[in-house]
């Protein structure tokens, strides 16, 4: 390899080539039309939610706060992907440059890792709420909010910045075609031409630390959580605790068995076909799943909506349905 093409490889001027799900694709019209329907249900969902949640004062509380952090995450999630995928499959075009593989890069990894750290404090919240409901507020006053959310994006900012500095310094001089349909790290890291075992290393001990974290702050609060729902006298104080941390579960399994695939399992267990399945799982199914979980099931979500829509004759009594 002459120098100017090592010049080239080094500074990230030539383009990257993105696979994606439509290349896999028998109807890849079909396919395209159905993730633009979840693109368009994902957004709307998260945006009613959010504007539920900031627009009715009784879901002024800690736990929906978090829930419309989860929102605005998934919206900027899915946005971060989908957009740049269908727009290239409409124009006939699959590049995308060094800059924005980058920033791809980077607020995938930060917005991923700070959903971890969100699923934690919303387990923490639960944990507290229902564990400690004497000192619910002192524990989980605004202050520590803004400290719990505030840390979930700095931390994974730092993270996301420092994965994605590294991996597009690395030398590119295989094939620039990325079997994904984004820049996701171990997809691109593929591509590069010199040794980056060490690296691999030192990155999936960092996922696994950044994972194993916060699901022991979950583990741990829905121990205590369950042991305190089975002292329970009130059969119905066991059903509201139940339906309250059942919804948020829910998504701890689903995005965290996402997770756990693409970062914790050995490599013989990966190809490029099943890391595209879960990464679009989890990157364009996941972000219609949330609302849904969190509203369906949530009588106060869907009380504010029937207020928001002036449907006075649906109007239920008003009880509290959360244990703090």
């Amino acid at each position: 390899m002459d120098k100017s093409t090592w010049a080239t490889n080094h500074t990230g001027q030539l383009d990257f080539i993105l696979m994606g799900l439509f290349s896999q694709s028998k109807h890849p019209a079909f396919l395209c039309v159905v993730i633009f329907v979840i693109f368009l249900m994902a957004l709307s969902g998260n945006s009613i939610l959010i504007l539920l949640i900031y627009s009715d004062a009784h879901l002024h509380t800690p736990m929906y706060y978090f829930i419309s952090q989860l929102s605005l995450m998934d919206m900027i999630y899915i946005c971060v992907t989908v957009p740049k995928m269908l727009m290239d499959q409409v124009m006939g075009k699959n590049k995308i440059s060094a800059p924005e593989c980058g920033m791809q890069m980077f607020f995938y990894v930060t917005l991923g890792g700070s959903e971890y750290f969100l699923l934690a404090a919303m387990a923490y919240d639960r944990y507290v709420a229902i564990c400690h409901p004497l000192h619910y507020s002192t524990l989980m006053s605004h202050k520590m909010w803004l400290f719990l959310v505030s840390g979930c994006w700095f931390l994974e900012s730092v993270d996301g910045f420092m994965l994605t500095l590294i991996t597009m310094t690395f030398p590119f001089c295989r094939s620039r075609e990325i079997h994904h349909f984004f820049c996701e790290v171990p997809a691109v890291m593929k591509l590069s031409c010199s040794d980056t075992s060490l690296y691999e290393t030192l990155m999936y001990l960092c996922c696994v630390l950044m994972l194993l974290i916060p699901m022991t702050v979950i583990s741990s609060s829905y121990s205590f959580i369950l042991l305190t729902i089975h002292r329970m006298n009130s059969a119905e104080g066991r059903k509201k605790a139940l339906t309250t941390c059942s919804s948020h579960m829910t998504v701890v399994i689903l995005f965290y068995g996402a997770a756990i695939y693409t970062y914790m399992l050995p490599i013989s267990y990966h190809s490029p076909e099943k890391d595209m399945a879960v990464s679009a799982f989890y990157t364009i199914l996941t972000p219609v799943l949330n609302p849904l979980i969190y509203s369906l099931r949530n009588k106060d979500v869907i009380r504010a909506l029937k207020k928001m829509l002036n449907l006075e004759y649906f109007r239920e009594p008003r009880n509290k349905t959360f244990l703090y």
